[in-house]
């Protein structure tokens, strides 16, 4: 069999990291797909093995157990392809192998946002910010009804994630006084019930934008990583895009969610909180390292974390 198999978890996720376990399995999937012979090249980030096939592919793989964001990456990428004002990849194939899945998908332009960040003039930054918001939206304004049966259901998540808040917190270490703060800082701020569904992309993240063209004309030219993808309220989405693409820069933030369609007085500190709660709920939330991404050294409340990571001005 071109890939191996493990008896465990800790097994599948030793796997996901050995190349040279999944390089007769990566060769079968590209000889399968015309690419046989070409470079590959594993990206250095991310939990799941991604490859870049020559310069025009990627192939992410998922192990047996991940089939499920293996199928919600594919359907997303059908979906979304020219359907949003910066380039998604086009997918080109989903195929299974071993019970090992893979996604194959065309490669984007440029390069990591976090690569390209310290060298934007401050009137590319605003652009960006503009064309992001204005992306978020139009990904929010996705006809979901092609995404029937996505998981999890968010009728079920979020009071899931309410009950469990402060001790998932405290298994991925944060520090006792943060921990006792959770529950009474939820049941103040907890986001109201919201109709609306959308789909979200879930981790909005420098790590996962591209960014692209001649000093003073950058743009944004993607937007991948759909595999935790999942429809729930709109505002989700905005916990981790003041983390990880404002990452507390209040300029940025406000232009952004001007462009995606808050009125400027809805910029407020309920915002800010509702956002800190979804963080909060999120489902990879891990508070200890949000403080070490972002230090907030004179922060002794949530709602000065709220204040520090979700600025508004």
């Amino acid at each position: 069999m071109p890939f191996p198999s493990a008896a465990d978890e800790a097994g599948w996720d030793a796997l996901c990291k050995d190349d040279a376990a999944l390089a007769a399995g990566v060769a079968a999937l590209c000889a399968r797909h015309g690419l046989g012979g070409q470079p590959v090249q594993r990206f250095d980030s991310g939990s799941l093995p991604v490859y870049a096939i020559a310069d025009t592919h990627v192939l992410k793989l998922f192990p047996p157990a991940a089939f499920e964001h293996a199928r919600t990456e594919s359907r997303c990428l059908a979906l979304l392809h020219g359907a949003l004002p910066i380039p998604t990849p086009q997918l080109i194939a989903t195929d299974s192998l071993d019970g090992w899945h893979g996604v194959l998908m065309t490669r984007l332009a440029g390069r990591s946002m976090v690569q390209a960040w310290p060298a934007l003039s401050s009137a590319e930054r605003d652009r960006l910010a503009d064309t992001l918001g204005q992306a978020v939206a139009a990904l929010h304004a996705t006809d979901i009804g092609p995404l029937a049966g996505f998981r999890p259901d968010w009728e079920a998540f979020l009071p899931a994630q309410r009950a469990s808040a402060a001790e998932r917190q405290r298994k991925r270490g944060l520090d006792t006084p943060w921990v006792d703060q959770i529950d009474t800082f939820l049941s103040r701020w907890m986001p109201p019930p919201d109709p609306r569904r959308v789909l979200l992309h879930t981790e909005l993240m420098r790590e996962h934008l591209m960014i692209d063209g001649a000093a003073g004309q950058a743009q944004c030219s993607g937007l991948f990583d759909l595999e935790p993808a999942m429809i729930g309220a709109p505002e989700y989405d905005f916990a981790s895009f003041g983390l990880f693409v404002a990452c507390g820069d209040g300029r940025f933030l406000r232009r952004a969610l001007l462009a995606y369609g808050y009125r400027a007085d809805q910029l407020d500190e309920g915002l800010q909180c509702r956002l800190m709660a979804y963080a909060l709920l999120h489902r990879y939330s891990k508070l200890r390292w949000y403080l070490e991404r972002l230090p907030a050294p004179q922060a002794v409340t949530l709602e000065h974390l709220a204040a520090r990571w979700w600025p508004l001005h």
